[in-house]
């Protein structure tokens, strides 16, 4: 399970489930060369843990850098759809932005901290899970700062 995002300017993408389910597609095949140009990122399978971390800072913007955005226009309203997709408009990146930029990483695992180790279950070590949240973290900073200076869209979708 992978929650992939790809920064990209307004004009560059259509409000189309279909056509965008084509475009993160390809994205996906080329994720290495476009997280080295800085317009991807993906969180393997952890995605959900990050989402508490963020909602722990008790600030609704903390809901847009993992599960904020809204589904394209023609995606199925009777089930889910497969992948999921949702795009967080260029305001919204600035919002996300923004919140990632003020937050105090230590502030929310002090927050959710016990919680999010329960969850990995018994044997791990604090350092190691501070370690690898800390760096999903790190790296949502690094992109929305990015895609919000840029004034790109965020789509995201969901590889299970």
């Amino acid at each position: 399970m992978h929650m992939h995002l790809r920064a990209a300017t307004t004009a560059e993408i259509l409000d189309d489930h279909a056509w965008l389910e084509a475009f993160m597609a390809t994205a996906w095949e080329h994720h290495e060369v476009e997280y080295a140009a800085g317009v991807a990122d993906s969180i393997e399978k952890d995605f959900g843990l990050v989402h508490a971390l963020y909602e722990a800072s008790g600030d609704a913007a903390g809901w847009l850098p993992v599960f904020g955005g809204r589904q394209p226009a023609g995606a199925p309203a009777d089930h889910l759809p497969h992948p999921p997709l949702l795009l967080l408009e260029p305001a919204e990146v600035r919002t996300a932005a923004a919140f990632l930029a003020d937050v105090s990483f230590d502030a929310l695992w002090e927050a959710a901290g016990a919680k999010i180790l329960a969850s990995f279950g018994p044997g791990w070590a604090e350092a190691l899970v501070l370690e690898i949240l800390g760096g999903h973290h790190r790296d949502l900073r690094a992109f929305y700062g990015r895609a919000a200076a840029a004034g790109h869209t965020v789509v995201k979708a969901g590889w299970f």
